[in-house]
């Protein structure tokens, strides 16, 4: 990154506890390759301080993340570019899973595919109560492959049934029904501030080993799957349908599969 340009992911420490803001409202805050690089380097950095005790991921705008930057995909090659874009997701739900430290998610917006993932792997989500979540992949020819590894962990079966079949958007209640979020609050900031003083009370060592414990089940699974699932995934890109779904989300019109109601009706 050259000095002119700005980051798209800040980085502060404030009373012992470092903060990741994805900063990238014009697209989003969409999985970029600069996003990446950026948000692994802040991780990084909060592992490496010792006077951080934990990660607070937030963002600005109205949409935390929506999930992999899709016009730079297809302008990149959208075949040739899915195993690389595949391992950068494996990568970071696995650091945010692996940090010795706590990440607590600060949602109040939109949370769409990929940025679920994210989410998910985070030990804390707190959601303000206008904000929304999708798993959208279904839409565009794709399935949640290498994100289910944190998603599934948390949400309910019967909730993961409908959300990743339908790609429908729930609201910041139903979320923490169903176990995606740990907090739907009409404040998140406030609510996120009294779980760092209560965090502040634990030990480095404690927190860390306390993490271990909640982090093992779904890193054993990715120690199982992840590689197979990232080439599932980028076995799909390039597809006929996927190219279609994507085109089809970037000129803002149905795909050629999505069938209106009334037609598909009339059919049977």
């Amino acid at each position: 990154m050259t000095g002119t340009e700005t980051r798209v992911v800040d980085y502060a420490v404030e009373d012992g506890f470092a903060t990741l803001t994805l900063d990238s409202p014009h697209n989003r805050n969409a999985i970029s390759a600069r996003l990446v690089a950026e948000l692994l380097e802040g991780l990084d950095r909060a592992a490496a301080d010792p006077q951080v005790r934990g990660v607070v991921l937030t963002h600005t705008g109205a949409t935390f993340c929506a999930g992999a930057d899709l016009k730079e995909a297809v302008d990149a090659d959208l075949a040739a570019a899915s195993d690389i874009r595949t391992q950068w997701m494996v990568r970071l739900l696995r650091t945010i899973l692996e940090l010795p430290k706590p990440v607590i998610a600060r949602v109040d917006g939109n949370v769409r595919a990929g940025g679920m993932g994210l989410l998910a792997a985070c030990d804390i989500a707190v959601a303000g109560l206008s904000s929304s979540f999708a798993l959208t992949e279904v839409r565009l020819g794709l399935a949640p492959f290498v994100i289910s590894l944190t998603l599934l962990p948390r949400m309910a079966p019967r909730a993961a049934d409908r959300y990743f079949l339908t790609g429908e958007k729930f609201d910041a209640d139903t979320a923490e029904r169903v176990g995606l979020i740990t907090l739907a609050t009409s404040d998140p900031a406030a609510r996120v501030a009294e779980l760092l003083d209560e965090l502040r009370k634990g030990s480095p060592q404690g927190l860390a080993e306390s993490k271990r414990l909640t982090t093992a089940p779904i890193l054993a699974e990715f120690d199982r799957s992840a590689d197979e699932l990232a080439t599932r995934s980028g076995s799909f890109f390039g597809t006929e349908e996927v190219i279609e779904g994507m085109t089809a989300f970037l000129q803002r019109r149905p795909p050629r599969w999505a069938v209106p109601a009334a037609e598909s009706s009339s059919a049977e």
